[in-house]
């Protein structure tokens, strides 16, 4: 019986090297795609997703079973707004036509999305039936391949997750769990945060690879917007506590006016009760054991 085998755009990312790990320890034979050259690489390939023509070629050389769509423009401060629609919403729909164009399609696509397509205006648990209120170019982006995709779900088993914030080992210093951490890690005196009297939704990146996992083997996933989150919430001061607790360490956190978001929402939490009816038990890991996983043991296990 041949493996299974899934197709993963971005794969050399933060999130694709999890998902790559997930998927092997679950028997996939994973092919990836990427924008990095890696002469010699097996099942890889650097292809521009904007380059349509070696895109398809690419997808036909693959015959993926399924395809987990990771691939984009994700930092909300980069400085080229073209970018964002450009690969987020063009290089998607490229990818997707070549999908469609397979004499055997795939039998699930996931793409991944966000809860940035809520925006920062609404508080509480946040449901995928919430209204999209996109505050960034970023967010639009990911807003506009959502309804792109819409018009391929004639034609390809599509299902799309918005993730909440989550982290681990790997992630760069410029998300603020990371730079926390770093700065645990270093034994810095002082930390300069924006508006602390926040709670938000954290996920560990390892769960959230078991969620797409556990989607791409769902039959009840195709055609679903699906959050993926913990539900739960935490403060940032909690999560200052819990670094100090774990590393032994006492930093004193200073706000920063210029790091403070005018109208920022004080709590901002995903609702994962539609995730746990596709998937199953949904019971992600408590934010601590990510924390002390980054403190304590992220050196050997450090990604590029």
């Amino acid at each position: 019986m041949h493996q299974r085998r899934v197709l993963i755009t971005g794969i050399n990312g933060f999130t694709g090297h999890y998902v790559t790990r997930e998927l092997e320890q679950h028997g996939w034979e994973v092919w990836g795609l990427g924008s990095q050259a890696e002469p010699g690489r097996e099942r890889y390939r650097d292809v521009d997703l904007l380059d349509a023509a070696a895109l398809a070629e690419w997808v036909g050389e693959v015959q993926p079973h399924a395809v987990v769509h990771l691939a984009a423009i994700a930092f909300v401060a980069h400085s080229d707004a073209k970018a964002f629609y450009d690969v987020n919403v063009v290089g998607t729909r490229n990818l997707l036509a070549a999908l469609a164009s397979l004499s055997t399609r795939p039998e699930r696509v996931l793409l991944a999305s966000s809860a940035n397509i809520y925006g920062n205006t609404t508080g509480g648990a946040l449901a995928e039936s919430t209204p999209a209120n996109p505050a960034n170019d970023y967010a639009v982006s990911k807003l506009a391949m959502e309804y792109m995709a819409r018009l391929w779900a004639d034609k390809l088993p599509i299902t799309i997750s918005r993730p909440f914030n989550y982290t681990g080992v790997g992630q760069s210093d410029s998300f603020l769990l990371p730079k926390i951490v770093s700065h645990f890690k270093r034994k810095a005196d002082v930390i300069e945060l924006g508006n602390m009297e926040v709670w938000r939704d954290f996920s560990d990146v390892r769960d959230v690879a078991v969620a797409y996992r556990r989607l791409l083997d769902s039959d009840s996933a195709m055609g679903e917007v699906v959050n993926v989150c913990s539900g739960r919430l935490v403060s940032l001061r909690e999560v200052l506590a819990m670094a100090e607790a774990i590393s032994g360490h006492a930093i004193k956190a200073v706000t920063n006016p210029a790091f403070v978001r005018a109208n920022e929402v004080k709590t901002l939490c995903g609702d994962a009760a539609h995730l746990s009816q596709l998937v199953g038990d949904w019971e992600p890991r408590p934010l601590e054991e990510t924390l002390r996983w980054m403190l304590l043991n992220g050196e050997s296990q450090a990604v590029s």
